[in-house]
């Protein structure tokens, strides 16, 4: 196991090594949550929040790009995303609810 230093010298790096050990320690807790993502992805968004959130993150189209694309208004593109986002996000967060229940149990 590396040791931490906490040197303001080297502060960055310190931090880069830290990052990386607690990410071992949290490494279930990550899985699952990707996991989690990607069902919620598949099934609780519509296609289209799929498809204009595949290409906006996935492939850092601008929303004028996507709208252009699609033949809609920057706008629309714009709500689409949103609301995509509010779904995933109470997906994610009644799924971690669930989880911490059953842990508790």
């Amino acid at each position: 196991m590396r040791t931490v230093s906490y040197d303001n010298t080297f502060g960055m790096v310190d931090l880069a090594v830290y990052t990386e050990l607690i990410a071992d320690d949290n490494k279930d807790q990550i899985n699952r949550l990707k996991r989690n993502l990607t069902r919620a992805l598949r099934q609780d968004i519509t296609a289209k929040q799929r498809q204009y959130m595949m290409l906006y993150y996935g492939q850092n189209m601008s929303m004028e790009a996507i709208a252009k694309e699609f033949g809609v208004n920057k706008s629309t593109v714009s709500r689409t995303l949103k609301r995509g986002r509010q779904r995933l996000y109470r997906c994610l967060r009644y799924g971690a609810a669930n989880l911490l229940e059953q842990a508790n149990s």
